[in-house]
């Protein structure tokens, strides 16, 4: 793995009509002894999933982390924050720009992976196709319309963008499952348990929902109609219920039951750490830097 080294570099110029030295806004110098891996900048580097994409792009073969983006932790080094056994030498930089800058003029592919909020992810993709690079978003509750702005801007820059839902190969394996049952199965719920309060339902729960309901398919007949909180919010317009669990101490699970008369079909999917998430992050890596455009979803991959 090549070693990546950056520094705070102050720049000067000569006023001649004050004959002295003025300092400018520094920039950020790095080198490295390979210059066909993949640069890899992480917006949002110190959260807790953020941390865990440091791991792995620094493990990962052809890639190589470029630059650490946060509010957090403002430059310290982002492998002390992550608690790997030796510093990556890759301070935490709150600027955006600034490491898109310092990177570009490398001439190399370069990544985006933005773990941020719904608010900020459509200014980071413009910023990184100004500079050139594709991006890779995980944001949580992006809405319609934001995508459908990040697809233009990318459609007209040529540049690659993935916009992705969950990265977990597994939910996404659930969610193909759910569709191929929803042809036998005339009844179906989803239930999904969390350690923690959150919006709900889970952008997993809406996800499974919407791809079965655009199947044509009508479900629960029989209580369809029914109001009783206890049954569960009712997404989309075929009958799909969710139901959520929240106690502390429980794993990140969501589970989708089918039924008939005579028999229950269930698939389950849980979560139990962050990891299971960076298979899924090194092969939408590896496949957004041969983008032109916006793809929605990492099961277009699979």
């Amino acid at each position: 793995m090549a070693a990546l080294s950056c520094q705070f570099q102050p720049t000067y110029f000569v006023n001649y009509s004050y004959k002295k030295m003025i300092k400018t806004k520094p920039f950020i110098s790095c080198s490295s002894s390979q210059n066909n891996n993949v640069k890899v900048i992480i917006n949002g580097a110190a959260k807790e999933i953020g941390r865990a994409a440091v791991i792995a792009v620094t493990k990962a073969r052809g890639m190589e982390l470029a630059g650490a983006v946060d509010s957090n932790f403002v430059g310290q080094d982002i492998g002390q924050v992550c608690d790997m056994e030796e510093p990556l030498e890759i301070p935490i930089i709150n600027d955006l720009t600034m490491v898109l800058g310092s990177i570009s003029q490398s001439k190399a592919t370069g990544v985006v992976i933005d773990f941020t909020d719904p608010s900020t992810v459509y200014d980071n993709v413009k910023q990184a196709t100004a500079f050139g690079m594709n991006s890779i978003v995980y944001v949580p509750r992006i809405k319609q319309e934001t995508v459908m702005a990040l697809s233009m801007l990318c459609e007209k820059a040529t540049t690659g963008c993935l916009v992705a839902p969950t990265l977990s190969i597994g939910s996404i394996l659930l969610q193909q499952a759910a569709i191929s049952a929803s042809f036998h199965f005339n009844n179906v719920e989803i239930v999904e348990s969390r350690a923690n309060p959150l919006d709900f339902p889970t952008q997993d729960a809406v996800q499974i929902a919407n791809n079965l309901s655009n199947l044509g398919q009508l479900y629960n007949r029989d209580d369809i109609s029914t109001d009783i909180p206890a049954r569960g919010q009712v997404l989309g317009e075929d009958g799909v219920r969710v139901h959520t669990l929240v106690l502390p101490g429980l794993p990140s699970s969501t589970s989708v039951y089918f039924s008939r008369p005579g028999e229950v079909y269930t698939l389950k999917h849980d979560i139990t750490d962050v990891q299971c998430l960076m298979p899924g992050l090194i092969l939408a890596i590896r496949k957004v830097v041969r983008l032109k455009n916006l793809v929605y979803g990492l099961e277009k991959f699979l």
